[in-house]
């Protein structure tokens, strides 16, 4: 037995390295048997071949130096005491073994192992591609290696794929030689199987992958992430008998542990931008702009929304708080010839009754006690665009008028000034109440209601949009859990029920608020009933079929009075029915 004493002069450093198998590879590439960091070395530069008791070293390659005893060669057989020199080194064969054997060795080859795997580690959080993952995991463990040969397999649906393959030589790897007996053992036990002497290994001499490959040592180890096994990784060389060892496979274990956990984030990462991806598509199928549904109801909005947009037709939207009724708004303005101009939005119920017409109108400097200054209302500001007059039903009776006024003649006069100005508006109104009710009641002018309701879209309320509520509580989930960092990722199936259960007084803009609170308290990952405050076994109230057949009739012969001016005979031969049954209904319309 012998060993080399490898010095470095330029760092005066020396290492001892034993000669324990018949072929010793020397070169700069991690993988050799004995590496030299000098970059004028070929990554692997020579070779010392043990025959019975002499050592042959020889140049891999024609153009490699070599020295010995000061002389170059390219080979020349050594005796004990001989030195020759490689690069800057100076190394010299010497009989017996080293005092530390190759322990040095091994632990710096274990120190350059967990120094690529924090390379490889940063390398795979900048990569999205899971393709990219698995070629750059292949070409990590190549390099710590020095194999010749590898691929990565990886397991989908119980399919075997592969993800990446190596090859220093230019010629490409067929993919059918990557299922053979080494990897079905691996698969099969999810242990790593190692052969050093290919060739003459018993068990796997004839595996297809030494056969058709030309490998002569061989590792194969699971890539495994607690109890899934996302693939096998294969590293063979077929220029070296015996270059892998069991040290070797020791040190590519746990690199390989490390690096499945990395990768395993980096695929659930890359797995939920897609997911998240697939649901904005999804979500955009199923949008009008910013509104989001699918329900029936919904998609009747969306049909006359776009119907009415191009027009410069007056539009009442209809529905309780919370429905989204300046989102219909905004999506009209959006899809009009007035799209480049501006959407002024006002509140007529948020505004004192004593300022509302200077800020619909405007007013003169010196108009009342603080108009300081000439000021354009909303109306002027809003031309050749939209206004949108939320709450309409809260308008004084006193500005209904003028109001009335301004749509007819398409002009506005300031406070404090009788100089009328003309405006190219169009107007959007909204409200939350029975518009009818309070034309009855005398709060609300019956022809300005006209003007107005041109066309009228009605919102649904949220309870009435069933999957809907879940759709869009999942696309408001994933916007707050993105923005505030949150591990929110869905909702019980509990929680779903709940939701779709809860009558959701506020509608959307109550769902949106209590998910974005949810996402902000809660630390799990799946959102429960407790945590958008809504009891967890909340059954909506479902009426005796006698009960709500009474209340259908009661609302559609109402109607029918509404379209006959309330003519009785008329209603009744429209219905089909005995006048006697209309008077009926009235009275229990007028006892409700």
């Amino acid at each position: 037995m012998a060993f080399l004493r490898c010095k470095d002069p330029v760092r005066g450093s020396t290492r001892d390295v034993a000669l324990n198998k018949p072929l010793v590879t020397i070169g700069r590439k991690r993988g050799n048997d004995v590496v030299l960091d000098d970059p004028h070395l070929a990554p692997t530069h020579a070779q010392i071949l043990r025959k019975g008791g002499t050592y042959t070293i020889s140049t891999v390659g024609a153009a490699r130096e070599l020295y010995v005893d000061g002389e170059p060669v390219r080979k020349a057989t050594l005796r004990e005491g001989d030195a020759f020199q490689l690069g800057r080194f100076e190394l010299r064969l010497l009989p017996g073994r080293p005092e530390a054997e190759a322990t040095p060795d091994r632990a710096r080859h274990a120190v350059e192992a967990m120094e690529r795997l924090v390379e490889f580690s940063g390398a795979v959080m900048r990569e999205e591609n899971p393709e990219r993952l698995f070629k750059l995991l292949l070409e990590a463990v190549v390099e710590l290696t020095g194999a010749e040969k590898g691929f990565v397999l990886v397991l989908r649906d119980n399919q075997r794929q592969l993800a990446a393959s190596h090859n220093v030589g230019r010629e490409t790897l067929d993919i059918s030689r990557v299922s053979d007996t080494i990897v079905d053992q691996v698969i099969k036990l999810r242990r790593p199987v190692i052969v050093s002497d290919a060739m003459n290994d018993r068990k796997f001499a004839r595996a297809r992958s030494v056969v058709d490959l030309k490998v002569t040592s061989v590792m194969c180890v699971p890539l495994l992430y607690r109890n899934d096994l996302l693939g096998v990784l294969y590293l063979g060389n077929d220029a070296v008998t015996g270059l892998f060892t069991e040290d070797d496979l020791a040190i590519l274990q746990v690199w390989a542990s490390q690096a499945s956990m990395v990768m395993h984030a980096a695929i659930m990462l890359n797995e939920l931008k897609v997911t998240n991806r697939n649901l904005r598509e999804a979500l955009r199928r199923r949008a009008q702009g910013s509104m989001i549904g699918s329900s029936r109801a919904m998609r009747e909005v969306f049909r006359v929304l776009r119907r009415v947009a191009p027009t410069d037709i007056s539009v009442l939207v209809l529905g309780e708080t919370g429905t989204g009724k300046e989102l219909v708004a905004r999506e009209i303005h959006r899809l009009s010839p007035r799209k480049k101009g501006p959407f002024i939005s006002i509140n007529c119920g948020a505004i004192p009754e004593n300022l509302l017409e200077s800020e619909l109108f405007g007013h003169k400097k010196g108009a009342f006690t603080g108009a300081i200054a000439d000021k354009v209302g909303k109306f002027e500001a809003a031309g050749g665009g939209t206004i949108f007059l939320d709450e309409i039903g809260e308008m004084p009776m006193n500005l209904q008028v003028k109001l009335l006024r301004v749509l007819q003649e398409r002009a506005i006069e300031r406070v404090g000034d009788l100089k009328p100005r003309p405006v190219d508006i169009r107007v959007v109104a909204a409200t939350n109440k029975d518009l009818a009710a309070e034309i009855e009641a005398g709060r609300f002018r019956e022809d300005l209601y006209y003007r107005l309701n041109e066309v009228s879209i009605q919102l649904p309320p949220l309870r009435e949009r069933g999957e809907d509520i879940h759709e869009l509580a999942r696309f408001f989930l994933h916007r707050y859990a993105e923005q505030y960092g949150s591990r929110a990722r869905g909702f019980t199936n509990e929680c779903v029920r709940a939701m779709l259960n809860y009558y959701w007084p506020g509608n959307v803009r109550q769902l949106e608020n209590r998910i974005k609170k949810a996402v902000i308290m809660s630390d799990r990952a799946l959102l429960n009933a407790d945590d958008l405050g809504i009891p967890a076994h909340t059954k909506r109230e479902i009426l005796p079929l006698d009960v709500a057949t009474e209340n259908f009739k009661k609302n559609y012969i109402r109607e029918a009075l509404d379209l006959n001016n309330w003519n009785k005979a008329e209603t009744a031969r429209d219905l089909g029915v005995d006048p006697r049954t209309i008077f009926r209904y009235i009275e229990k319309l007028e006892d409700a």
